[in-house]
C-alpha cells in the first residue's frame, strides 16, 4: 500500500492508493462490518465495483482523476473515501468542484475527519475550490447520501448507508447543497384507467408517438437516447453529460438487464423526443448473494430474479421545447401498464430533484408518495 502522509490521531492512520480495483478498499463494508446485522443493506456486485474504479475498463475516468485512501488502527479497517475531480463537470458547470465519493466509515468521527481531510487535500492540491458528495463518481452512477427512509432496502444503483453517517459528514462542517427524492407507486388499476384517459387527450392534441426500443440495435437506439438525455436534462443541477464512451458502456453493460417494456422512445415525426427507462429491482435478488456471483451466487440472482415484483423508473428525459405537454404521462401509463402484464405491483421512481417542481408535481398528480430522501453535501474548500 503506498503512503500518503499517513497522519495519526489515536492510533488511526489514512493511506492511500491509485484508483484501481484493489480488493481492501472494495471489500472494506464487510471487513470493516459497518452493515453487520443490518437487513436493509444490499451489498454492491464486487465484480462490478472492480469495473467502476478501473481505468483500462470504465470510461469515466477517460475525463477524470482519483485518489483512493484507507483509513485503520493496527491494521484493522475502519473506514474508506474516494477524491475524485470530474473535468467534464467542471468545463460544462464552470467552477471548481471536486467530490468524494465510496464513502463508508464506521461510528468514528475521528476516522471519518480523517478521510475527509485527505479527499479535501487532495482536492485542494487539484485547484478545486469546493468539495462535493458522495458520488460514486458522478451523477450518472450511484450518488448522495440517504437521509430519510432507513426503514426499507434501496431499489437498483440507488445507494443506502447507516443513519450515522449523516453526523459524520455534518459534524466535519458540510453541509446541505442539494436534496435528491424518491417516490413509491403501487399499481393498480384505477391508476391505469385514470392515466388512460388523460393520455388520450395528450395524444389527441399532439403527434407524439411511443414506442418500444429495439433491442437488436440497441447501440444504435443508445446513441438516439445520448441526445435526448444529455439535451433534456442540461439545465439540471448537477447534471453531467455522458461521452459517446460512457454511453456506449452502460448501453452495453444495460443490454444483459433491460426489458423493451420499460425503455420507451417518444417521437414526433420519427424524431425522438423524449425516453424512459425503468428496471426490475435487481436489489430484491442481489440482497442473496452477498456481492458474489460466483461460484453459486448467480444461482441464487436467478432464482430470486423470478420473483420481482417492484421497478424502479430510473431515468426519463424530454427535450425541453416538449416539456410540460405531458409526455411524461404517457410514460408512465406504458411503464404501469406493461408491469402490471408482467406482474409487477408497485415500483420506485427515482431520484427527482426536490425543486424540480414540473416532475413533483406531475408525480403527486398520479398518486406517487415520497418515502425516501437523498441529500448532496458540500465545503469550501
Amino acid at each position: 500500500m503506498e503512503s500518503h502522509d499517513m497522519p495519526h490521531l489515536c492510533g488511526i492512520e489514512v493511506t492511500s492508493k491509485p484508483v484501481q480495483p484493489w480488493k481492501d478498499f472494495i471489500l472494506l463494508p464487510w471487513t470493516a462490518g459497518i452493515y453487520k446485522n443490518d437487513p436493509n443493506w444490499v451489498p454492491q456486485l464486487i465484480s462490478e465495483d472492480k469495473k467502476l474504479l478501473s481505468p483500462a475498463i470504465h470510461p469515466f475516468h477517460k475525463h477524470a482523476e482519483a485518489q483512493l485512501f484507507i483509513a485503520s488502527e493496527n491494521n484493522r479497517p475502519l473506514g474508506r473515501i474516494a477524491a475524485v475531480v470530474n473535468h467534464t463537470h467542471n468545463e460544462f458547470h464552470n467552477e471548481k468542484c471536486g467530490f468524494f465519493g465510496f464513502f463508508e466509515c464506521v461510528n468514528s468521527k475521528e476516522a471519518a475527519s480523517l478521510l475527509l481531510d485527505e479527499a479535501r487535500k487532495y482536492l485542494k492540491a487539484k485547484g478545486m475550490e469546493l468539495m462535493r458528495g458522495p458520488a460514486s463518481f458522478s451523477t450518472n452512477e450511484t450518488c448522495a447520501l440517504l437521509v430519510d427512509g432507513f426503514d426499507s432496502p434501496p431499489v437498483i444503483m440507488m445507494p443506502y448507508n447507516p443513519p450515522y453517517y449523516i453526523e459524520l459528514l455534518t459534524s466535519y462542517g458540510l453541509s446541505k447543497a442539494k436534496d435528491l427524492l424518491a417516490y413509491e407507486l403501487a399499481t393498480s388499476a384505477m391508476m391505469t384507467e385514470r392515466l388512460e384517459r388523460i393520455a388520450r387527450r395528450i395524444q389527441a392534441n399532439t403527434q407524439i408517438t411511443v414506442r418500444k426500443a429495439d433491442m437488436k440495435n440497441i447501440f444504435k437506439e443508445a446513441k438516439l437516447i445520448k441526445e435526448v438525455y444529455n439535451h433534456a436534462w442540461s439545465r439540471n443541477w448537477g447534471f453531467v453529460p455522458m461521452t459517446d464512451d460512457e454511453f456506449d458502456y452502460m448501453a452495453k453493460d444495460m443490454k444483459q438487464i433491460v426489458d423493451a417494456d420499460f425503455l420507451l422512445i417518444a417521437e414526433v415525426s420519427n424524431r425522438p423526443v423524449g425516453f424512459s427507462l425503468a428496471l426490475p429491482d435487481l436489489n430484491f435478488a442481489l440482497r442473496h448473494v452477498n456481492g458474489r456471483l460466483f461460484p453459486f451466487g448467480i444461482f441464487k440472482l436467478l432464482w430470486y430474479a423470478r420473483r420481482i415484483k417492484t421497478l424502479r423508473v430510473l431515468t426519463m428525459g424530454i427535450i425541453h421545447e416538449y416539456q410540460k405537454r405531458g409526455i411524461d404521462v404517457i410514460f408512465y401509463l406504458e411503464t404501469l401498464k406493461n408491469g402490471i402484464k408482467k406482474g409487477f405491483t408497485g415500483g420506485e421512481l427515482s431520484w427527482i430533484l426536490e425543486d424540480n417542481e414540473m416532475m413533483n408535481r406531475s408525480l403527486e398528480a398520479i398518486g406517487a408518495k415520497v418515502y425516501k430522501r437523498y441529500r448532496f453535501y458540500e465545503m469550501k474548500i
